[in-house]
Parts: structure tokens; sequence; C-alpha cells
């Protein structure tokens, strides 16, 4: 068996790394030229089935790697509004794991032992599939690549699932996020109060528009981290900081194409003025925001849909169950659907057959997958004002 993959995200990654550990033939194709080619945000919250698909599918040097390049935040989450009034404290709603990782050392750390399977710059543009029931990929190029399985992991804009599910619909949720980063040091970090070295921080202002932060503390250096675990691994050099966002309506902001080219000293301009009458410790935070990292996002969700036939074009994460940020939950359900992906394809591998192991997970996927993405909207909704998810 030899499965394609489109896309090498969180999720196409942690599904390549599975799949070499059941010995199954596995080709990662990614539209990018590198890693670092375009920013996609920083800290993710990784919880316990993010945590346990990463256990079960990295080797167990690199598993160590991550968990010793993971923060420890506070669990509780503060809710505060615009003055820094504590409006509530939500508690999780499990003991488990709720780490704080950066989403590039992640992303580096997956890449690790794939770098001969993963192929760079490489656009798919569409497939076919074949009389002899594998199936075909085209790229950009002009190259092509033919398999047993071809997995769509290549997030919310995915070509694969245009073709093959074009009916699925991805829809704006209203919002508009201006993410970047503070880098903590001595200073900077007197600007934040020790309840918001937490999981996520949400300030709310009167007009539904939100600051939100969270940290990003290495237990050790990452590249002596690297050394002692897995010396082959991309080690980056990344300080401490405290990711910070900034979100509003999209009535409230300039059209989107003017937004994404306005660079991080424009965009740190417009949200000091967005947030003039706002608690001064907020309106610091922003202003020690390192301009150089921010950038603007259209924050759009997908709309559940009812089952479809299994064939050998299946899909994982974003390209399937794209969901809004405010359930925390968007990565861990991409590692997840990874897990149960490699799990399928590795019973298919030794004999299962393939089109119900396929089905299995499909099943699965979409039950928990769009149970997600409507938990994420309704938060959403509630908190940040969120367009409500369309019932169709």
């Amino acid at each position: 068996m030899h499965v394609i993959v489109i896309g090498a995200g969180l999720g196409g990654l942690c599904l390549a790394q599975g799949l070499r550990q059941r010995g199954v033939s596995v080709t990662v194709y990614e539209s990018d030229d590198a890693l670092t080619s375009r920013q996609q945000g920083y800290r993710i919250h990784i919880d316990e089935h993010g945590d346990r698909a990463l256990a079960a599918n990295l080797p167990e040097r690199l598993h160590r790697l991550f968990r010793a390049t993971a923060g420890l935040p506070r669990t509780s989450t503060p809710v505060f509004d615009h003055r820094l009034e504590r409006l509530t404290v939500l508690e999780p709603s499990d003991g488990g794991v709720h780490l704080a990782v950066d989403r590039l050392t992640l992303r580096r750390i997956l890449l690790s032992g794939l770098t001969d399977v993963v192929r760079f710059g490489r656009r798919f543009t569409h497939y076919r599939a074949g009389a002899d029931g594998r199936v075909t990929a085209y790229f950009a190029d002009g190259t092509t690549a033919t398999g047993d399985v071809l997995v769509a992991a290549d997030g919310v804009n995915s070509p694969v699932r245009r073709q093959y599910l074009p009916h699925a619909r991805v829809v704006d949720t209203g919002l508009r996020q201006l993410y970047g980063k503070v880098p903590l040091t001595a200073r900077t970090r007197e600007l934040f109060l020790d309840d918001m070295f937490a999981v996520f921080t949400p300030i709310i202002g009167p007009d539904g528009s939100f600051v939100g932060v969270a940290p990003v503390e290495f237990p050790e250096p990452v590249p002596q981290a690297a050394a002692g675990l897995a010396p082959e691994a991309e080690s980056g050099v990344t300080q401490d900081y405290m990711t910070c966002s900034f979100g509003a309506r999209r009535e409230l902001l300039p059209p989107d194409d003017e937004l994404r080219a306005m660079p991080g000293t424009e965009l740190r301009a417009l949200t000091l003025r967005a947030i003039e009458d706002w608690h001064p410790r907020v309106r610091a935070i922003i202003d020690h925001w390192d301009t150089s990292t921010v950038f603007a996002l259209v924050l759009r969700t997908s709309v559940p849909i009812e089952p479809w036939p299994t064939t050998n074009v299946t899909l994982l994460g974003d390209a399937i169950h794209a969901m809004s940020p405010a359930g925390g939950i968007g990565a861990n359900t991409a590692l997840r659907d990874a897990s149960a992906l490699a799990a399928a394809l590795g019973a298919a591998a030794a004999g299962r057959p393939l089109l119900q192991t396929l089905a299995e997970y499909e099943s699965a996927m979409t039950a928990y997958g769009f149970a997600a993405v409507r938990t994420s909207a309704e938060n959403g909704h509630r908190l940040l004002g969120q367009d409500p998810l369309p019932v169709t």
C-alpha cells in the first residue's frame, strides 16, 4: 500500500509519522516551499487527545522532545472585561493534559525523520481515479503521483475537498483576528497579571471585540532539548513569548484585502485606536507587540454535512472540519484524526478491507469532528459575536 498525503501541516505530518511507525509507504506533498514560508499562528493548546495522538504516532524520543518543549500553563481560564474587571473563571471540564506549544516547534518535531518523504513546493491541482482502483494526484509543475489512498490534509482551502465534496461549505464567521507576539522579558512580564499565564485569557470589549493572550514558555531552550533527545530535529531558536491577538467583527475593521496588506506597524496602530478607552495595561500589551510577527486572518468554519460514500480518497483536520478558534480544539482534532487514520490504514495494509476501515474512520471522525465544529461555533457566537453556524 502507498498513501499520498496532500498537506504537511500538523495533521498531515502526524499521519505520515504514524504510517512510518506501521511500515506503510507514504509521501507528503506540500504547496509551500518550506515550513516557514508563511505565517500560520503561534501558540497551540494541546489537550489529552492531541498528546495521546502524538504519543501513539511519534517515535518515543520525538514525543519526549515534544513534551520537553511544551509549557505548562495554568489550567483555569480567567475572563476579563475591557477595564480588566474579572467576569468569570472557567475551569477545565477534565483533569487531563493542558500544554502550551509553539506551532513551528511542534511542526519541526513532526517533520523529523520524514525529510525523505516530504516534498515541498508541490501545489496539488486535481486527482483522477484509475480503472485499477488506484488514484493519481496532479501538481502544478506537471508532475503526478499515484497511490492506493489519497488523503486531504491541506487545510481550510483544500482543493482536494473542493473536487471530492463540492457541496461541503466553508463559511465566514464574521470575525477577523490579528495575531502577534509579545516577547517575554523581565520588563514585559510585568504587563501581564499572574492569572494571564493560563491556557487562554480573553479580554472582552463592550462592542464584542477582544484581546486574547496565552503564554509559550519553554521548560528548557529548544536547541538544548533537541540535542539531548533528537539531534536531527530542526530546533530553531525561540524565546519565551506571550501570543497576543485582537479580534473584532468585520464591520469594525477595514476591508479584508486592505487589512491583509497592512504591515504590522499599521495593524498595531489600528488596534490601539480600537481599544483607546480600554485599561492602560491592555493598551501597553498591544503597544509591545513585535510588529514583525503581526498578521491578519479571516476566521472561517466548516458547515457539517451528511455522510458520503467511502472511496480511497479521504480527509482529515481543517480540510473537512475547520472550526472557530473559540473552542481551542482545532489542532487537537486534526491530530486525533491523523492518529485514527494511521491506525485504520495500518490495519488495511495488514489485510483488513481498505474501504471498510476508511468507512469506520470517517464515521467516527465526522461524529467527533463536526461536534467540535458546533461547540466552537456556539462558544464563538456566545463570547465573541461570531455568526451563527448555518443549519445546512
